[in-house]
């Protein structure tokens, strides 16, 4: 039996008719349109599907929709205003932090997660946060450099603020 569902999804109030068993990942990818999130394993296991709702990081794959209700959820596509790119999208982008790419939307999500709860991360903080992501491809020393990239970005930006 499907249920109303009402979501805040980057920044837009949605409407959705879903079972409340389905997946975040098919409402945000079936439903809304938004096929930045990936699927990879369906399992919680890779990362690929990673979203923020109500700003924590959560494996869409694995997070019913029914969790969501009433709660902000943020993808890739809506990390950055406009045109621009969000400060780790440009860390990512600026050390080559990915190869096919697949698993970088879940990355970078996974990170802005990561520098709003330690916004200067040590190397094991980093690991540690980002445990649940995979790179198939192997590019982990370039992650690490773009991430340490978009803290000092995000930082930099928080003293110039003041």
């Amino acid at each position: 039996m499907d249920n109303h569902y009402a979501l805040t999804v980057n920044g837009r109030a949605v409407n959705v008719m879903a079972d409340p068993r389905r997946p975040l990942l098919e409402v945000l990818r079936e439903d809304l349109q938004l096929t930045g999130t990936k699927y990879g394993c369906g399992e919680g296991m890779c990362g690929a599907c990673s979203v923020l709702v109500d700003g924590k990081r959560v494996f869409s794959c694995m997070t019913p929709v029914a969790e969501a209700d009433h709660k902000s959820v943020t993808t890739i596509e809506g990390l950055a205003p406009g045109d621009g790119l969000h400060p780790v999208q440009a860390a990512f982008l600026a050390e080559g932090a990915f190869q096919c790419a697949y698993c970088t939307p879940g990355m970078v999500v996974a990170t802005v997660a990561l520098l709003k709860e330690y916004p200067n991360p040590s190397t094991f903080e980093i690991v540690k946060m980002l445990d649940g992501n995979l790179c198939r491809c192997g590019t982990y020393p370039r992650i690490l450099k773009a991430v340490r990239r978009a803290a000092a970005s995000m930082n930099s930006s928080t003293r110039e603020a003041r």
